[in-house]
């Protein structure tokens, strides 16, 4: 079972799910980052919110 919803509405907000369209677009706009880049950084390091913002040398 998925953890409970958060103000933004997002699942779970240590994670993140491609599926999730309003959760991607959160985290492009925060990192400043394109679409091609958080999906090339979430399939080379995993889910982990943390993970993929040290991919692409950012604080989360």
């Amino acid at each position: 079972m998925a953890g409970l919803k958060d103000k933004r509405g997002f699942i779970d907000k240590d994670r993140l799910d491609l599926s999730e369209r309003q959760a991607v677009e959160h985290w492009m706009k925060r990192w400043g980052v394109t679409r091609d880049q958080l999906t090339s950084a979430h399939r080379k390091v995993g889910h982990m919110i943390k993970d993929i913002a040290a991919e692409l040398g950012k604080k989360r």
